[in-house]
């Protein structure tokens, strides 16, 4: 096994095992994936997910069964910047396929392909949780909301250039106001 954590993660963990009881470590798994994922380039390899189980004392099966069930692990290299797109009802119908076809044309025409310069992968995915600002993509752990084709070529089009725009909503909105209700 190749992969360890190192002196950070090492204390990221140490501080997520505290909260548990010592005969309840395992519980911990979801944050020690976490931790593991981020230190490995957003990614799990097997080494990853095989140090998670041997450090909380559990069988590979079983850490493997949470890395599948929930789609925030990744098994596969994902790109610096790591653009997930809600393409479920309230966004579809707010025109979440403009933000796709922007991420066709600046990312990769298929969806979980690495850039050549590792800068950008993307994909479709289900709720991201804020529908009244719909649509909207999650690029790692910020969000962009009430996007169209334009903004969502504008955000790729930052970050490519080093000067991420700022996250949230995209035309001003507050929460969950309309824009002329911000005021």
């Amino acid at each position: 096994m190749s992969f360890a954590f190192n002196e950070k993660s090492n204390e990221l963990a140490n501080n997520a095992l505290a909260k548990y009881p010592n005969d309840r470590k395992q519980s911990a798994v979801m944050p020690f994936l976490d931790i593991a994922q981020r230190q490995n380039d957003n990614w799990l390899s097997q080494d990853c997910i095989e140090y998670v189980a041997n450090q909380l004392e559990m069988p590979f099966i079983k850490v493997w069964e949470v890395v599948t069930f929930y789609t925030m692990y990744n098994t596969q290299p994902v790109g610096k910047n790591f653009v997930q797109v809600c393409t479920t009802t309230p966004c579809w119908l707010r025109g979440s396929e403009h933000v796709v076809r922007a991420c066709k044309e600046i990312i990769s025409e298929n969806p979980k392909n690495v850039s050549a310069d590792n800068l950008f992968s993307w994909m479709e995915v289900e709720c991201l949780g804020a529908c009244v600002n719909a649509p909207m993509i999650q690029i790692n752990d910020d969000f962009y909301e009430d996007l169209n084709y334009e903004t969502t070529k504008n955000i790729l089009l930052s970050l490519i250039d080093g000067k991420p725009l700022q996250v949230g909503s995209q035309i001003g909105r507050q929460g969950s106001k309309g824009v002329s209700d911000a005021k």
